[in-house]
């Protein structure tokens, strides 16, 4: 029987493969610098990150969901709510977390800084869904085993939403081209790369908006929804307007930028420059 990690990572590796190959044959836009100058930076942070949570948080979010059941702690045991009711509301709760999550780490200048290691990146593809920075993704993982353990989630369904969201993260920040016939009905039920790439943008107004990674009704019901950015898919600039220089893509700028002094209004400013 594979483990939960072993699944994790297969999933991982075959949605990457598949967004990569797909990302060379039919691209949504042209890079600013070649895969060379990103990718290892970006694959080396994720497996920086992974070792990390590894050591930290070894058992893991669905570990946490094992250890509160046996505890019988949380929502559901309290509630006495039948697993085929907890299982489909735990997902759609955690979705629901990460959302609120994210849009804290825009609100909050502290949290924006260490947030903004992801916004700083030249071009959006699928090595940009991981591309986090440590200090985020161990917050991240506190605050999502306190959710986990706070719903008495049942494990099966923390780990098919762990899949799903590194599924749909590596998903909608590939750089693929979606027929807009077909990227229309598809944004109501999932977030789309062209749906997302807003949020990348280099305007702030527009880097507040769809926060979401998997579900899109999230940003519909908070209104943080916009349609597409004003310069169009393939006029927007992406990235932050303070970090330009390709050498800022490398993984000794990323991992100390949220400790450099910036120059430019961070994303919790809402007006567009």
């Amino acid at each position: 029987m594979i483990s939960d990690t072993g699944l994790r990572f297969l999933a991982f590796g075959l949605v990457f493969a598949v967004m990569a190959g797909w990302e060379v044959f039919a691209p949504r836009r042209p890079l600013t610098l070649p895969r060379g100058a990103r990718w290892p930076h970006n694959l080396a942070l994720v497996v920086l990150n992974t070792l990390l949570l590894r050591v930290l948080f070894p058992l893991g979010a669905v570990g946490g969901a094992i250890w509160a059941s046996a505890a019988g702690l949380g929502l559901f045991p309290w509630l006495g709510a039948p697993a085929w009711v907890a299982f489909p509301v735990t997902i759609l709760l955690l979705d629901l977390a990460i959302y609120l999550q994210h849009v804290v780490f825009h609100r909050i200048p502290v949290l924006w800084r260490v947030h903004r290691v992801h916004h700083a990146d030249l071009d959006l593809d699928v090595t940009s869904g991981s591309r986090f920075h440590p200090v985020e993704m161990v917050l991240s993982m506190v605050f999502k085993l306190a959710v986990v353990v706070a719903l008495g989630a049942p494990a099966g369904a923390v780990l098919v939403f762990e899949v799903l969201l590194n599924a749909t993260a590596m998903f909608n920040h590939a750089n693929i081209a979606i027929p807009p016939w077909l990227d229309r009905p598809l944004r109501w039920v999932i977030v789309t790369p062209d749906m997302h790439r807003v949020h990348h943008s280099i305007r702030p107004d527009e880097t507040n908006s769809n926060f979401g990674f998997n579900a899109p009704w999230w940003d519909r019901a908070f209104r943080t929804y916009r349609e597409a950015p004003r310069d169009g898919q393939l006029g927007a600039t992406l990235g932050l307007p303070d970090v330009r220089d390709p050498a800022g893509q490398r993984l000794d700028r990323m991992l100390l930028q949220p400790f450099v002094k910036t120059t430019s209004a961070g994303a919790h400013d809402t007006t567009a420059p």
